[in-house]
C-alpha cells in the first residue's frame, strides 16, 4: 500500500512540475501570442475624437474665422432591433419629441433598412441646443435615484467641430472657406491647410474576461492659429467703400453693377504686410455655395453642376492676386526710377504730343504737346511723349533688367494660392521691338497683378527695398505660445535710396499739383499716381483706370491700391477719376484711423470759400494721364494700328 502511495505521490508531483514548466513556458515563450489570440475574441469599440482646426485672427486678436461645437445623431440599430418593442417605441417616441423634424418613417426606415448597424447618422451637425433636451430626457431621474426613462437606448451623439466666420462676407477672399473633411478651399484656410489641421485622437476600449469595459485613449493634437496683417476696421473700410461704389455706378442696362471688378488693396509699405485686400465678388463664408446674391434663385436652378461650379469659382477668386490687366501710367515711376538708377535721364524733354515709332505716331494725351518737360514735370503731367524718349535713353537692356529688378514677370509668393503667373505677359530684351518699349515705359503692352505693382511700387517710396507681402505675421498654438515669427526681412535692393527720394517727391507733386490732384485728403502730405489703360480689343473701348497713392510723404505708413475694371460709366466717364475718388474716400477713414496725424496745413481762401486743398475733390475733367482737362482715348495713342497689330 504504501509503495502504491508513493507512486502515486511521485506521479501527481511530476503532473505538477511539468504543468508549472508548461505554464512559464507559455507565458515566456508563447504568451504575446495567446494573448492577441484571447483579446481577438472579445469585443472591442473604438472612437475618434475631433481636433480643433486653428483659428484665423486679425493683427489685434479679433477672431475673424472659428469652430463651434455640432453633433451628429447616431442610431444604434441593432441594440434597438434585438430587444423587440423594449427599447424601438420609447426611443422613437423620445426621438420624435425632441426633434420636430425628424418622421417615425425615416426612423422605421433606418431600422428595418439597417437592422444590424451599429452606427446609423440620423442628422449631422446638429448644435447643441438642439440635442439639449435629448440628452436631459436620457439623464432624468426619478426620487429613488433610478432612471425615468431607462428604455430609451442606442441614441448617441459624435461631437465635431463646424467653421464659422462671425463676419460672414468679411475678407472672403483673404480667409477663403473650409468644406468637409477640414478641408481649406481658397484664401488663408487653403494655402494654410496643414498648419491649421491637427491630428484626431481616439478612444480605444474592449470588455475583459470580467465583463468590464477597459478604455485607452489617445488625445488629439489641436491645429496651430494665425495672426494675420489684416486690420478688421480697415478690412470693412474697404469692403463698405466698394459695395458703395458698385450701388453709386449701378446701371441695369448695361449689366447691372458698378463695374466688372473694383479692387482695393491696403498695405505697410515698410515691411509687405497686407492690412486689407478686397473686390466686388465677396460672398457669405458661411454659405460659400450660395449663388442667389448674384443670380436669381430661377437661374441659379437652371446652372448645370459644370456650370455652377464656374460661376462660384469666378466669384471665389481673387481678383487682386489671380488677374492681370495693363497698367497704364502707375508704371511710369518705374521708368523714372530706372532712368535716374542708371544715369541715363536727360534733364528736360522736349514734348510736341508724338512720336514716331516703328512706322505708327505714339501721341501723346495733349495733342498740342506740353512743351519742355522736366523729369518731375513729365511725371506730374502723365507725359507719354517724354516716358517714351526716357524709355529710348535707357535701352531695353537696363529698361527690361530693372522690369526683373522690380519683380514684373515674377510671382511675389504671397501666402495665398492663386497668384497669377505673368513671365508671358511681359516683354523682355531679346523679344522686344522698339515700339513694345515706348509703349511699355507708360504701362501698355504689359500685363501685372495688383499685389505685384502694389509691391514693386512699395520699394519706389520706402527707401528702395522690396519685401514679401505677406498676410500672416505669426503662428501660435492654442495656448498662445509663438510657434513661428514671419520673416519680414527685405528680399532685395530695387532702387537707391536717393532714387527713391526723387521719385517719392514726383510722385508729391503728382498729388499736390498734378494728375492725381482728385485724391487729396486736406491737411495730409500725399504722392501717387494715376492710371488708364485700354483692354484687349481697342475697339470695345473697355478700360482699366486706376491710383495708387501714399501717406504721408516723409515716412509712408500705407499705401492704398485702387483698380476699376471696366467701369459701367459711359464712355466720356472712363478716367482715373473714378479711382481717385474711391481711393480719397478710403484714405480719409483710414488716416484717422491709424493715428496718421495731419502735417499739411488747410488754406483758407480770402473770400471764406472752402479750403483750397478740399476744392479738388470731384474735380471735373482732371483726367488721367493728362493735364489739359481733356480726355484723350488709349487707342488713338497709336494712330493707323489695328488692334490685331497692337505689340
Amino acid at each position: 500500500m504504501k509503495k502504491k502511495l508513493m507512486v502515486v505521490f511521485s506521479a501527481i508531483v511530476a503532473l505538477s512540475v511539468g504543468l508549472v514548466g508548461r505554464l512559464i513556458y507559455i507565458d515566456q515563450v508563447k504568451g504575446e501570442e495567446y494573448e492577441k489570440q484571447v483579446l481577438g475574441q472579445q469585443s472591442y469599440g473604438s472612437e475618434a475624437i475631433p481636433f480643433q482646426r486653428g483659428e484665423i485672427l486679425d493683427t489685434k486678436g479679433t477672431v475673424l474665422a472659428t469652430n463651434v461645437d455640432v453633433y451628429n445623431l447616431v442610431l444604434d440599430c441593432k441594440l434597438l432591433n434585438d430587444d423587440g418593442e423594449k427599447y424601438r417605441k420609447p426611443t422613437i417616441k423620445a426621438l420624435l419629441k425632441c426633434f420636430p423634424d425628424i418622421t417615425e418613417e425615416e426612423i422605421s426606415a433606418a431600422l428595418n433598412e439597417q437592422p444590424n448597424s451599429r452606427y446609423f447618422v440620423l442628422r449631422k451637425k446638429l448644435p447643441y441646443e438642439s440635442i439639449e433636451s435629448f440628452q436631459e430626457l436620457q439623464a432624468k431621474k426619478k426620487k429613488n435615484g433610478k432612471k425615468a426613462n431607462p428604455n430609451v437606448q442606442g441614441v448617441w451623439f459624435e461631437k465635431e467641430y463646424k467653421r464659422v466666420y462671425p463676419y460672414g462676407t468679411l475678407a472672403s477672399k483673404v480667409l477663403g472657406f473650409t468644406t468637409s473633411g477640414n478641408e481649406g478651399i481658397g484664401g488663408l484656410e487653403d494655402y494654410y491647410n496643414d498648419t491649421l489641421n491637427g491630428i484626431d485622437g481616439r478612444q480605444y476600449g474592449y470588455l475583459n474576461s470580467d465583463n468590464n469595459l477597459e478604455k485607452t485613449t489617445k488625445e488629439p493634437v489641436n491645429g496651430n492659429s494665425l495672426v494675420t496683417t489684416i486690420d478688421l476696421n480697415i478690412q470693412k473700410i474697404i469692403d463698405q467703400n466698394i459695395t458703395q461704389f458698385q450701388e453709386e455706378h449701378r446701371d441695369e442696362a448695361k449689366e447691372g453693377a458698378g463695374s466688372r471688378h473694383t479692387g482695393i488693396l491696403v498695405m505697410n509699405p515698410q515691411n509687405g504686410e497686407i492690412l486689407g485686400m478686397s473686390d466686388n465678388l465677396i460672398y457669405d463664408l458661411n454659405n460659400p455655395w450660395d449663388l442667389t446674391q448674384y443670380y436669381t434663385q430661377e437661374e441659379a436652378d437652371k446652372f448645370s453642376e459644370k456650370k455652377r461650379l464656374e460661376k462660384l469659382n469666378a466669384i471665389w477668386q481673387n481678383f487682386c492676386i489671380t488677374y492681370t490687366y495693363e497698367p497704364g501710367s502707375t508704371a511710369k515711376p518705374f521708368t523714372v526710377a530706372t532712368g535716374l538708377e542708371t544715369g541715363k535721364l536727360r534733364e528736360t524733354y522736349e514734348c510736341d504730343g508724338v512720336e514716331r515709332m516703328g512706322g505708327y505716331d505714339i501721341k501723346c494725351v495733349n495733342r498740342s504737346g506740353h512743351g519742355t518737360e522736366t523729369v518731375e514735370k513729365a511725371v506730374m503731367d502723365s507725359c507719354n511723349d517724354a516716358l517714351m524718349q526716357m524709355a529710348m535713353d535707357i535701352g531695353k537692356d537696363d529698361y527690361y533688367k530693372y522690369q526683373n529688378i522690380f519683380n514684373f514677370g515674377l510671382k511675389t509668393n504671397i501666402d495665398l494660392p492663386g497668384e497669377a503667373r505673368t513671365d508671358t505677359l511681359i516683354y523682355t530684351a531679346e523679344n522686344t521691338n522698339m515700339t513694345s518699349l515706348v509703349t511699355n515705359s507708360f504701362g501698355q503692352n504689359f500685363n501685372v497683378t495688383m499685389v505685384q505693382l502694389a509691391s514693386a511700387f512699395s520699394s519706389l517710396i520706402n527707401g528702395g527695398y522690396f519685401y514679401q507681402p505677406h498676410l500672416v505675421k505669426k503662428i501660435i498654438d492654442e495656448e498662445g505660445n509663438v510657434v513661428q515669427n514671419i520673416d519680414t526681412s527685405p528680399l532685395k535692393q530695387t532702387v537707391s535710396e536717393q532714387t527713391s527720394e526723387l521719385v517719392k517727391g514726383y510722385l508729391y507733386k503728382t498729388v499736390s499739383e498734378g494728375t492725381g490732384k482728385s485724391a487729396k485728403v486736406a491737411g495730409y502730405s500725399m504722392g501717387g499716381k494715376t492710371g488708364t489703360a485700354q483692354k484687349g480689343k481697342r475697339e470695345k473701348k473697355k478700360y482699366v483706370v486706376s491710383f495708387i497713392g501714399f501717406a504721408p510723404v516723409e515716412n509712408p505708413q500705407v499705401l492704398v491700391y485702387v483698380v476699376i475694371d471696366e467701369a459701367n460709366v459711359d464712355e466720356d466717364r472712363q478716367s482715373s477719376a473714378l479711382a481717385t475718388a474711391l481711393a480719397k474716400k478710403v484714405f480719409e477713414e483710414i488716416l484717422p484711423y491709424m493715428n496718421i496725424f495731419k502735417d499739411e496745413k488747410v488754406v483758407t481762401p480770402d473770400d471764406g470759400t472752402a479750403p483750397q486743398e478740399q476744392a479738388t475733390e470731384g474735380t471735373p475733367n482732371v483726367m488721367p494721364d493728362g493735364g489739359d482737362g481733356t480726355f484723350q482715348e488709349p487707342e488713338d495713342l497709336l494712330d493707323g494700328m489695328t488692334p490685331e497689330e497692337y505689340p
